[in-house]
C-alpha cells in the first residue's frame, strides 16, 4: 500500500492561508496600504474599479524593492519586519507574518511596478494565481505600484458570495476611514471608478478626523489625555448629548495599529451610563500608547485582535480618564431666576416704545422670589392636554368601536407563536390591560395572553410597507418644514445612492450634501412621527447588513427596507399608550396574516397556560 499522505504544493497552501487573510477586497486594501506605510510612504493613493471586483490598486512613494526583494515578498513567510521569534515582541510594524502578498496572488492577477530611490531602473513583476509570469526592467517612479486584478478569479465560490458593490465599496471605505485615523500623518487618497472619494493631507489626529466625517464633528470633540507608567492614552470623545443610536464611530488603536477589544469599548460605554438613552452608543477615537513588550498581536492573521499583559489594569486607567474628562467638559452654565439681583436684571423695552428722559418710567417691585415658569395655573395645562388626548382617540378610533373586530381564521397554526390554534383567536376579548409601558394582558381560552405592544407596531408597520411597495404602489411623501441634516458617513454614499430610487418609491426625498452628509427634504407620510434622522439610519443600517449580493432579488431589499422603517417608526418602549391606542394595536395586529411574529423574528405575544399559571402561583 502507498504512501497516503503527501505536501500540498505552494499555491494550493497560499490559497487555503487566503481564506483567512484575504476575505474580501477591503482586506486588500488593508493589507497593501499597511505594507506602503511600513516602506516608510507619506504619500499614497488607493485606485478603486468595481468595488475590488476588477482592480485595488496602491501607489506609494516609499522605499521600493530591489528586483531580488520583489520576486521574493511574494513566497510565503518572506518578511523584511522580523528575523527571530524574539522580533514579535518589539514589533514597530504593521506587518510581520509575511503571508498578505503570497495570499493576496494565490487568488489574483498581481502586477507590480517598483524601484528603490537611488536606483536608475525598476522592475516589473507580473504573477498570475501564484504563477510567475514574467520579471522584467523597467522605468518608473521611485516606491511602488501594486495593481490586483480579479479578485477571486480562480476561486468562483468566493466571487459568487461577495455581496454587492454598494456593500463593498463600504467596507473598503470603512478600512480606507480606519488607516487614515491611525496614520494621520501620511498624505492619502482614494478613488472609486475615477471618482475622488477621499483626498486627505497629513495632518493632527482631530484634523484627520473632521477631513474624514464633517466638519460638523468638531465642536463636539473633546480630549481625552492620561500618561501612566503602563499605558498612555490620548484621543477624542463627544458628550453625551452627541452619542448616537446608529452608525457610532468607535474607534481603538494601539502602538499604530488598529485593534478590536470588547472589554475596553466597554469600559467606555459604562462611563456614560446614566448620561444617554440606553440604545445610543458613544463616539470615540482612543489610542494606546504601551511597551511593545506587553502586547501580543499574533492572535490572528487579520492582526486586529491583540492581546495586553495588563489588561485589567489599563482597563481602570481608562475607565477613569474617560470618566474624568466627561465630568470637566459635559457642564453647562444655569440660571437660578430666584437669586437674580437688581443688577443682574436686564432693562429690554417692548418694541415700538421710544422713551424720552421725560417719560416717566413705571415702577416695579422686584422680588427674588419670582419665577416666570410658575405664574401659570396648572388647570389650564390639564385641560389642554384632556383635549389633545380626547382628539387623538378619535383619530385612531373614528367609529368609536374601541377596536373590537373579527379576525381572520384562515391562518396556519404555525405562523402563531407556540404553535398556537387560531381558532381560539376568532374574536376580540374587550378586556385589554396595560402592563407597564410596553405590555399589554389579555385574557385568552388557554390562559393569559401578554403582547409586546411594540414588537406588535413594529409587525403593523412592516406588513404595511411591504403589502404597498409589493403591489407596486408609491407611498405618498409629507414634505419637511425644515429637512433635517443625517450624518451617516461617506462609507454608506454607495449604498444610498444604488437604494435612492427605492427610498423615493417608498416616501423619501434625499439630498446629498458631500461628506457623508444628506439632507431629508421629505418622509414616507405613514411614519410622519418618526425622527427623520432616526428612520433613515435605521434603513440604511438594516440594508447594509442584510443585502448580501449584487443578485439580491428586489422583494428582498423592499423587506429590508421596511424592516428599518419598522424598527425606526414603532413607538418607544418607554411612551405609555393610552387604552384607545392599545386597542387599536392590538385590533391590527391580530388581523395581519402573520400576526405572531414582529420582522425581526421575535414573538409578538405568548400565552402564559394555566397550569404554567399555576406552577407560578
Amino acid at each position: 500500500m502507498s504512501d497516503v499522505i503527501k505536501l500540498l504544493p505552494d499555491s494550493v497552501a497560499n490559497q487555503i492561508a487566503a481564506g483567512e487573510v484575504i476575505q474580501r477586497p477591503a482586506s486588500v486594501v488593508k493589507e497593501l496600504v499597511e505594507n506602503a506605510v511600513d516602506a516608510g510612504a507619506t504619500e499614497i493613493q488607493v485606485i478603486i474599479k468595481d468595488a475590488g471586483r476588477t482592480l485595488v490598486q496602491v501607489v506609494d512613494n516609499g522605499c521600493g524593492m530591489s528586483a531580488t526583494d520583489a520576486r521574493l515578498a511574494f513566497e510565503r513567510h518572506s518578511t523584511s519586519k522580523i528575523r527571530c521569534a524574539d522580533d514579535l515582541f518589539t514589533l514597530h510594524t504593521m506587518g510581520f507574518r509575511g503571508e498578505a502578498l503570497a495570499s493576496i496572488c494565490a487568488v489574483s492577477q498581481v502586477d507590480l511596478r517598483t524601484m528603490r530611490h537611488d536606483d536608475k531602473i525598476g522592475t516589473r513583476l507580473i504573477i498570475n494565481g501564484s504563477k510567475v509570469e514574467s520579471q522584467l526592467p523597467e522605468a518608473c517612479a521611485p516606491g511602488s505600484n501594486m495593481m490586483v486584478r480579479n479578485l477571486f478569479f480562480n476561486v468562483p465560490a468566493r466571487r459568487k458570495f461577495l455581496k454587492k458593490d454598494s456593500v463593498e465599496m463600504s467596507n473598503i471605505i470603512h478600512e480606507f476611514e480606519r488607516l487614515a485615523l491611525v496614520n494621520p500623518s501620511v498624505e492619502l487618497a482614494l478613488i472609486h471608478n475615477d471618482v475622488t472619494l477621499h483626498r486627505l493631507p497629513p495632518a493632527n489626529m482631530r484634523q484627520r478626523i473632521v477631513d474624514l466625517f464633517g466638519k460638523q464633528l468638531n465642536d463636539k470633540l473633546i480630549p481625552v489625555e492620561t500618561d501612566t507608567s503602563l499605558v498612555r492614552i490620548s484621543g477624542f470623545i463627544v458628550r453625551p448629548e452627541h452619542c448616537r443610536k446608529r452608525n457610532p464611530l468607535q474607534y481603538l488603536f494601539v502602538n499604530g495599529r488598529n485593534m478590536r477589544h470588547p472589554y475596553f469599548h466597554k469600559a467606555v460605554t459604562q462611563c456614560y451610563e446614566g448620561l444617554i438613552p440606553a440604545d445610543e452608543q458613544p463616539i470615540y477615537f482612543l489610542d494606546f500608547n504601551v511597551d511593545p513588550q506587553s502586547i501580543d498581536v499574533n492572535i490572528h492573521p487579520t492582526k486586529n485582535e491583540i492581546k495586553f499583559e495588563q489588561e485589567q489594569s489599563i482597563r481602570q486607567i481608562l475607565f477613569a480618564a474617560v470618566k474624568e474628562t466627561l465630568g470637566r467638559f459635559a457642564t453647562a452654565p444655569e440660571i437660578d431666576f430666584a437669586t437674580l439681583t437688581d443688577s443682574d436684571r436686564i432693562d429690554i423695552p417692548a418694541p415700538g416704545i421710544h422713551r424720552t428722559e421725560s417719560a416717566p418710567r413705571p415702577s416695579a417691585i422686584n422680588s427674588g422670589s419670582y419665577n416666570p415658569f410658575k405664574s401659570r395655573p396648572a388647570s389650564n395645562w390639564d385641560e389642554l392636554y384632556k383635549n389633545f388626548t380626547e382628539a387623538r382617540t378619535e383619530a385612531l378610533d373614528p367609529d368609536g368601536s374601541g377596536g373590537e373586530q373579527s379576525l381572520i381564521n384562515d391562518l396556519p397554526d404555525e405562523e402563531m407563536p407556540g404553535g398556537e390554534n387560531q381558532a381560539t383567536l376568532t374574536t376580540m376579548p374587550s378586556a385589554i390591560l396595560p402592563a407597564g409601558k410596553r405590555f399589554a394582558v389579555m385574557a385568552d381560552p388557554r390562559g393569559l395572553r401578554i403582547i409586546d405592544l411594540r414588537r406588535a407596531h413594529k409587525a403593523i408597520i412592516y406588513e404595511q410597507l411591504t403589502a404597498t411597495l409589493g403591489s407596486g404602489s408609491d407611498i405618498a411623501s409629507q414634505r419637511l418644514i425644515f429637512p433635517e441634516k443625517v450624518t451617516l458617513g461617506s462609507a454608506y454614499d454607495p449604498l444610498i445612492e444604488e437604494l435612492e430610487p427605492r427610498l423615493a418609491r417608498i416616501g423619501f426625498d434625499l439630498a446629498p450634501l458631500g461628506g457623508g452628509v444628506w439632507s431629508v427634504n421629505a418622509v414616507p407620510s405613514i411614519v410622519d412621527s418618526a425622527n427623520p434622522a432616526e428612520l433613515l439610519s435605521a434603513i440604511i443600517a438594516e440594508a447594509a447588513e442584510n443585502i448580501e449580493s449584487a443578485d439580491t432579488p428586489l422583494k428582498t431589499i423592499i423587506e429590508r427596507i421596511a424592516a428599518g422603517m419598522a424598527e425606526a417608526a414603532a413607538f418607544k418602549a418607554d411612551r405609555p399608550l393610552s387604552d384607545s391606542e392599545i386597542q387599536h394595536i392590538v385590533s391590527r395586529l391580530m388581523q395581519l396574516k402573520t400576526p405572531g411574529f414582529a420582522p425581526d423574528g421575535h414573538p409578538t405575544f405568548t400565552v402564559i397556560d394555566d397550569n404554567e399559571l399555576s406552577r407560578l402561583l
